[in-house]
């Protein structure tokens, strides 16, 4: 089993990229954990404490009934996220606490000055958490940080304010657990049904969600880009 990263510069781009996978990986056992790089918040009808409370609820909802995922929140000011030493040095130290070998992020091609910034954040935290002179602050919700570790797999995940058509690398048959995606992001209750502006955001998902896995033959799929080579030992899992 593996120990995976996702990591969303706010509360729900997660569970709307990927909550599917998230749930799937949870539940085939390996040891994922949600970084939220901001609180999210200010939002029309969302406070730091609803947020929190709201990421919480999600992560349990895609959670196994006997291990819940755990989440941590990083703390950089929502909105003012900046690519500095700090910020790759403070996502470094996540990426050796968890000692993650696969780290989820999202897409580089995005309109939110956010998610761009958190993106070649990852990118340099990966590199720099295999650093063996290099301290790294302890992250919250650890006593410590581990060895130094250079995660095997980067993937992108399509949290986009683009209006772009996502062109995937792969796609991950999610049907099992496409329930439980739907009932995360039912969680942001301040996000989504308490704002009519982003109420039509589930039911896009949804379709979403349908069309990439009528792609693969699938009820539902989530789609992903991969800057690497992926490397296969046989086509046993592929399908169609």
């Amino acid at each position: 089993m593996a120990n995976v990263l996702v990591v969303g510069p706010h509360p729900d781009d997660q569970e709307l990229a990927m909550g599917g996978t998230i749930a799937l990986l949870a539940a085939q056992g390996h040891n994922v954990l949600l970084l939220d790089i901001t609180d999210g918040e200010p939002t029309p009808f969302g406070d730091p404490q609803t947020r929190a409370a709201e990421s919480q609820a999600a992560a349990a909802a895609l959670s196994p009934p006997d291990r819940p995922i755990r989440r941590v929140l990083l703390g950089l000011p929502n909105r003012q996220v900046e690519h500095t030493i700090a910020a790759r040095h403070a996502v470094a130290g996540v990426i050796r606490a968890h000692q993650a070998e696969i780290v989820f992020l999202p897409h580089p091609e995005d309109a939110h000055p956010d998610h761009v910034a958190v993106t070649r954040i990852v990118h340099d935290a990966r590199f720099d958490a295999k650093l063996t002179k290099v301290d790294m602050p302890t992250p919250p919700g650890f006593s410590a940080i581990g060895p130094p570790i250079y995660p095997r797999w980067i993937f992108w995940y399509y949290a986009s304010h683009l209006r772009r058509v996502p062109d995937p690398t792969f796609i991950l048959d999610v049907s099992a657990h496409f329930e439980q995606k739907m009932a995360s992001i039912r969680a942001y209750r301040s996000q989504f049904e308490a704002n009519p502006r982003n109420r039509a955001v589930v039911e896009w998902i949804e379709a979403g969600a349908r069309y990439f896995g009528s792609r693969i033959g699938a009820e539902a799929g989530e789609p992903f880009s991969s800057p690497e080579p992926l490397g296969l030992g046989s086509l046993a899992g592929l399908l169609l």
